[in-house]
């Protein structure tokens, strides 16, 4: 893996261990990152899986997103699609989070309205932690006890709605900065919307799919939101972009 971005790395090869202090999360009262990989012709999945576009350098800045974090944030879709079941750290993530003096498994946080998580969905009842469910008043009472009694943490954020703002404060006021947030696009863009992200890691795939395919943010239209780039990183054919967003 090499530096493309900044001018004055360009070229300058980087290995494991500073791949692990450019994505390590700053000591901010909160940090939002979001990660996305998409095609070279924009589509955010392929087959309706966003895995397939994923490369092994993309996996590796995601696998980094998620071992630095405090709680990993995730659309019940999104973790239903790609049968996401939290983080099962191995040996090499352990010791990364022990070095950065992080708990030993980050919790998931799934943002669902009620209509798109099973309580028996694997997120739910395969992590390794309880899992929060950041959900509204509107969510059916059933729903609600069902993930309970699935073993998961029920947070009210909204009324009819899930407010973004709310949710995210209810990670902060569980200690949980770092928040790394994994998709989909429909929660992408609501964090967006709120003004909420502060890091965006996104991973251009050396595919072209055309078809339908969505693209990373989807919701109503917003006054356009500026960045950064921050840096910039290729491996093969893969490129590796960070964009931090203006305040």
């Amino acid at each position: 893996m090499h530096h493309i971005w900044p001018p004055e790395h360009a070229g300058r090869v980087i290995d494991d261990a500073e791949l692990e202090r450019l994505y390590t999360y700053p000591a901010a009262p909160r940090w939002l990152v979001a990660n996305f990989v998409a095609s070279a012709d924009g589509a955010v999945e392929l087959g309706g899986r966003a895995r397939p576009l994923s490369t092994p350098p993309d996996r590796k800045v995601l696998r980094l997103g998620a071992d630095l974090a405090d709680v990993l944030l995730i659309g019940a879709t999104t973790a239903t699609v790609e049968n996401f079941r939290g983080v099962h750290p191995d040996q090499q993530t352990r010791a990364r989070r022990h070095r950065h003096g992080l708990a030993r498994i980050p919790p998931t946080a799934v943002v669902s309205t009620g209509r798109s998580l099973p309580a028996d969905a694997p997120v739910i009842t395969q992590a390794q932690v309880p899992t929060l469910v950041l959900t509204c008043a509107a969510a059916p009472a059933r729903t609600q006890k069902a993930w309970s009694d699935a073993g998961a943490e029920v947070v009210v954020t909204g009324d009819d709605t899930i407010d973004p703002a709310a949710a995210v404060s209810a990670l902060l006021d569980r200690g949980l900065r770092r928040i790394d947030c994994e998709g989909g696009p429909h929660l992408f863009g609501a964090l967006v919307a709120a003004g909420l992200l502060d890091e965006l890691r996104l991973t251009i795939s050396p595919m072209l799919t055309a078809g339908t395919a969505g693209r990373i943010a989807t919701g109503p239209a917003i006054e356009p939101a500026n960045l950064r780039l921050a840096s910039a990183l290729g491996e093969g054919d893969t490129l590796l972009l960070r964009y931090l967003a203006q305040q």
